[in-house]
C-alpha cells in the first residue's frame, strides 16, 4: 500500500503545444493534479515536472516530460529510479491515433505502434513492461500528415469530448492503482468516450 506509483502523462513542453493531439496523455496528469490539488513543479537536474500526491492510501508520483516527446524516455526512468519506483508500477498515458477519437482503453506490454515517446519510454526502462493508458486521437483525413496532425490542437468542436476523454484517463490510471489489470480493462472496453457500468 505505501509503495508509490508513477504516472507520466507524455507530451511536449510549453504553452503552445498544451492543447494539441500530442499532449493528451500531458492533460490527464494535469486532470490529475487538478482533482488533488498539486502542483506540477520542475525537478532538479531531471528534465521532468512533478508532483506527488496519494490515492487511497497510496503515493503517487504525476509527471510530465521537460523534454519533446521522443527523447521523454530517460528523463522519466531516471526520476522513476530516483524514487524507486520499479516499471511494473508505472503508467504511461499517451495519445494513439489507432483508436477512434475519444475512446480510452487499456493495456500493458506490447508494441508501441510507432509512438515515438513509447519508443523512448522502453529504451530508457529497457523494458516495455509498463502500463498504457491509450487516449484515442482518430486518425487524420487524407490532407494530414501524422506529426502535423498531433501537433495541431483539438477543434473546438471536440474540446467537450476531449475533456470527458481526458477525465476518463484519469479515472482509469487511479483504477490501475487500486483494482488492476483486468478490472481496468473490462471498464474501459466499450465504444469512443462510454465506459462501461
Amino acid at each position: 500500500m505505501n509503495e508509490p506509483w508513477l504516472i507520466a502523462g507524455l507530451g511536449n513542453p510549453g504553452e503552445g503545444y498544451a492543447r494539441t493531439r500530442h499532449n493528451a496523455g500531458a492533460m490527464v496528469v494535469e486532470a490529475l493534479c487538478r482533482r488533488m490539488d498539486v502542483r506540477l513543479k520542475k525537478v532538479r537536474l531531471v528534465s521532468v515536472f512533478a508532483a506527488e500526491a496519494r490515492h487511497e492510501g497510496t503515493p503517487l508520483l504525476l509527471v510530465t516530460p521537460a523534454t519533446f516527446m521522443n527523447e521523454c524516455g530517460p528523463p522519466i526512468a531516471s526520476f522513476t529510479r530516483k524514487r524507486h519506483v520499479p516499471v511494473e508500477r508505472v503508467i504511461a498515458c499517451h495519445d494513439d491515433i489507432d483508436l477512434a477519437f475519444g475512446a480510452v482503453r487499456i493495456k500493458r506490454g506490447g508494441s508501441t505502434a510507432g509512438h515515438h515517446g513509447l519508443d523512448s519510454m522502453v529504451q530508457a526502462f529497457h523494458s516495455s513492461d509498463f502500463y498504457r493508458v491509450r487516449l484515442g486521437v482518430g486518425r487524420p483525413s487524407g490532407r494530414w500528415e501524422n506529426v502535423d496532425f498531433l501537433l495541431e490542437p483539438f477543434a473546438k468542436r471536440e474540446l467537450e469530448d476531449v475533456a470527458v476523454m481526458v477525465e476518463q484517463g484519469a479515472e482509469a490510471s487511479l483504477s490501475l492503482v487500486t483494482k488492476g489489470l483486468s478490472v481496468t480493462q473490462s471498464l474501459y472496453t466499450r465504444g469512443p468516450g462510454i465506459r462501461e457500468r
